[in-house]
C-alpha cells in the first residue's frame, strides 16, 4: 500500500482516517495543521506545520516517502494577511489568494493541484474509510413521517441551492420553514444556532420536528470535502429538537457508524438516505 500523508485539520475525521490506516497496517505520516488539528493526532507519527508552510509540508511528505495524500478535517479560511509562508508558500500564495476570491471550491481545487503537480496522488477520506457511506432508507430504528420527509426534501433542496452558490453543505427546515443554512461556521455551529431559536420555531425533546440535510456542493471535489455526520452531529441535532438527519445515498460520510446509529436510536432521531428521485 502507498504510504499516506494525512494533512489534518480539525474535527474527528482525521483521527478516524489515521485509525483505519493503523488497523489495515498502512504506513502513515500526519502533517498536523497548526491551530486546527486535534491533540489526539499526537498518538501517530507526524509533525505540526502552519497552513502556509507549503514547502515544509512537501518536504516532510517526501522525506517520509509518502506517495499519496489525504486532506481531512476542517480548516477555516485564514486571514491571508497574517500568514507567515515559507519560500514555497510565498511563491504559491498569490495564486491561492486569487483562487480564494472565486470561492472555497476553487481554493480547494487550487490546493489539490499543488500536491498533484508535485507527484502525489490524492485520496478521499471516504475511500480510505470505506463502508461508511449513507445507504438508502433508515440507518437505524426510526423512519421519518410524511411531514418530516417533506422537511427533509426541502432541506436537501436548500442545501443544494446553497452549494451552487458555494455557501455551504447543510440546511435545517422545520414545518416547511428554513431555520438555518450552513455557511463558514460549519454544521456544529449551525445546529447550536438552531438550538438557540425560539421554541415555537423548532422542535423539542418531547415533540421532535424538523430535519438537518447535508449535500455536497455540485462543483466541489469530494476527495476533499465530502459531507460528514457523526455521533456529535446527532447529539447536536437532538439538542436543537430536530426529528432527524438526511442526505443522498453514497454522498454522505458517516463517522463511527455504529455509535451514530446507537445514539440516533436512543434519542429517537432518524437518519435517512435519499435517492436522486426523492428531490422536490
Amino acid at each position: 500500500m502507498k504510504k499516506l500523508g494525512l494533512i489534518a485539520g480539525g474535527g474527528d475525521l482525521p483521527a478516524s482516517v489515521a485509525a483505519r490506516c493503523e488497523a489495515e497496517g498502512r504506513p502513515l505520516y500526519i502533517v498536523r495543521l497548526d491551530g486546527f488539528a486535534d491533540d489526539s493526532l499526537l498518538a501517530w507519527d507526524g509533525e505540526t506545520l502552519g497552513i502556509a508552510q507549503i514547502g515544509g509540508i512537501l518536504k516532510a511528505l517526501r522525506r517520509e516517502n509518502c506517495e499519496a495524500i489525504c486532506l481531512a478535517g476542517y480548516v477555516n479560511r485564514p486571514d491571508f494577511k497574517t500568514l507567515k509562508p515559507d519560500l514555497k508558500g510565498a511563491t504559491l500564495l498569490p495564486g491561492i489568494i486569487a483562487a480564494a476570491t472565486k470561492g472555497d471550491d476553487a481554493l480547494l481545487r487550487k490546493i489539490l493541484g499543488v500536491f498533484e503537480a508535485e507527484g502525489f496522488s490524492v485520496e478521499g477520506a471516504d475511500d480510505i474509510l470505506g463502508g461508511y457511506m449513507l445507504s438508502l432508507g433508515a440507518l437505524g430504528a426510526v423512519s421519518p413521517n410524511d411531514n418530516e420527509m417533506f422537511d427533509l426534501k426541502k432541506a436537501i433542496h436548500v442545501a443544494e441551492k446553497s452549494g451552487e452558490l458555494d455557501i455551504g453543505q447543510g440546511a435545517v427546515v422545520c414545518d416547511g420553514l428554513v431555520l438555518a443554512v450552513e455557511a463558514q461556521e460549519g454544521t456544529d455551529q449551525m445546529l447550536l444556532r438552531v438550538a438557540g431559536l425560539p421554541q415555537d420555531l423548532r422542535g423539542s425533546a418531547d415533540h421532535r420536528k424538523g430535519t438537518l440535510a447535508k449535500a455536497p456542493k455540485p462543483i466541489q471535489d469530494i476527495r476533499v470535502d465530502m459531507p460528514v455526520i457523526g455521533p456529535r452531529t446527532v447529539e447536536l441535532a437532538a439538542a436543537a429538537g430536530l426529528a432527524g438527519i438526511g442526505g443522498f445515498v453514497d454522498r454522505l460520510l458517516i463517522m463511527d457508524v455504529a455509535a451514530t446509529r446507537a445514539i440516533a436510536d436512543r434519542l429517537g432521531l432518524f437518519i435517512w438516505g435519499m435517492s436522486d428521485e426523492d428531490r422536490l
